[in-house]
């Protein structure tokens, strides 16, 4: 039988411990987003559905990007116990100088039409946590003003080979001049792939105002004010354009663009080069042997071609082919920091993320930028921990278990 008594005051004290209120409430809902996902949902609140959806969607069906997700979630990790991991080191050397972590800052278009800040609050955040900040051709700040910005960090510079090679030229050498150290050259895009999102919101550069987009804005007010309040949308290394995404992106890329431009290109560049785009182990040993410094693993995000070959996948068989004569980094699916420690474990000197950037972008400006790093970064060192490993450079396939859920079938 339990005897009730009276709760006495001295026993409720300790329970009745109330937070202080706050007032922030950008600092709020930050301080509440314990993972990308959750950054995701508040971006999706925060931002009209056009700007929303050309981070968040890929290509046709989205196959693509679903697969590669699924691949990080089709993990199993393999701890050893019983090591002291007190302490932690998820840093090492990429191209030869130090990261603090084994993640950077993707190359992102459109950049300021997800949040007005922009690739001033990548780039600075990135500057901040010791880690590299891509910038994007087709990027809203300019390579002078993202140096500017961020005079400190690491900062690349991601090409795409116009039909115009003069002026493909011309930002390259802009980059070098400020201080870029390393090129990404993108190579999954002779065309733009068919992204359906972007054409059933009829999204234009910069944002038309419709009846449509109007009333998509009434629940949204703060990211209109932040848009006509601050200087007009425009690319920083283009000239100003007003149509569709699609007829943008077909207009200016390059469907004759061969390995042949890729040596060029090469040839012209002082710092490291990076091959961004690789799907095969052949495409990935034949840019090895033109002697590029690094090559990364990826379909752009789902973006291009749907159905195309999962990263993740991938890696194993590349690494294990031409690791020795070039980084593999990875990039496209990854939503977590267990998902950079699996790359890392097989085999990827180094992963980028695109989306979860902007997603934290889109969720608060620089400070949604650095909730972003912050939880990647969390959740690197607890995955580590909890593997028992005390560095990068521990780990090894023996940590991970790709579950088999699509297999090719036997070619006949």
């Amino acid at each position: 039988m339990v005897e009730r008594r009276i709760p006495r005051f001295h026993d409720l004290a300790p329970l009745m411990q109330f937070k202080k209120p706050t007032f922030d409430l950008k600092a709020k809902r930050l301080r509440e987003a314990l993972t990308i996902e959750d950054l995701r949902r508040i971006a999706k609140r925060r931002t009209p559905t056009a700007a929303f959806d050309y981070t968040d969607g890929s290509a046709e069906a989205e196959i693509s990007l679903r697969r590669a997700r699924q691949a990080f979630r089709d993990v199993q990790f393999n701890p050893a116990i019983l090591r002291d991991v007190a302490h932690v080191d998820t840093g090492w050397d990429v191209l030869g100088k130090r990261v603090e972590q084994p993640f950077g800052i993707a190359p992102t278009g459109f950049t300021r039409m997800m949040q007005t800040e922009g690739e001033k609050a990548g780039a600075t955040a990135a500057a901040a946590a010791g880690i590299p900040f891509s910038l994007s051709t087709m990027g809203t700040a300019s390579v002078e003003d993202v140096a500017e910005a961020a005079p400190n960090g690491r900062n690349w510079f991601q090409l795409y080979m116009w039909k115009d090679r003069d002026r493909s030229m011309a930002l390259v050498e802009r980059a070098a001049k400020a201080g870029f150290d390393t090129l990404l050259v993108t190579v999954d895009v002779p065309v733009a792939g068919a992204r359906l999102r972007d054409s059933r919101n009829g999204m234009t550069i910069p944002p038309s105002l419709t009846p449509r987009t109007i009333i998509d804005a009434l629940p949204r007010p703060w990211w209109w004010v932040d848009f006509l309040t601050t200087e007009p949308l425009a690319f920083a290394s283009l000239d100003r354009w007003s149509g569709t995404v699609a007829e943008l992106l077909n207009t200016m890329f390059d469907p004759t663009v061969t390995y042949d431009d890729l040596a060029w290109i090469k040839s012209q560049w002082p710092g490291k080069l990076v091959v961004k785009g690789i799907q095969t182990l052949d495409d990935a040993k034949r840019v090895t042997e033109l002697g590029v410094d690094g090559l990364i693993l990826s379909n752009h995000g789902g973006r291009q071609l749907d159905r195309a070959p999962i990263p993740f996948h991938t890696l194993p068989e590349v690494v294990r082919e031409v690791g020795a004569d070039a980084e593999v980094w990875v990039d496209t699916g990854i939503m977590s920091g267990a998902d950079i420690v699996a790359s890392i474990a097989l085999g990827a000197r180094f992963t980028l993320v695109g989306r979860a950037y902007l997603y934290g972008l889109m969720a608060g400006g620089r400070e949604g930028v650095d909730r972003m790093i912050e939880i990647l970064s969390t959740e690197v060192a607890r995955t580590m921990r909890l593997l028992g490993v005390n560095s990068l450079e521990e780990l090894n396939p023996s940590h991970v278990t790709q579950l088999e859920r699509l297999a090719p079938r036997a070619r006949s």
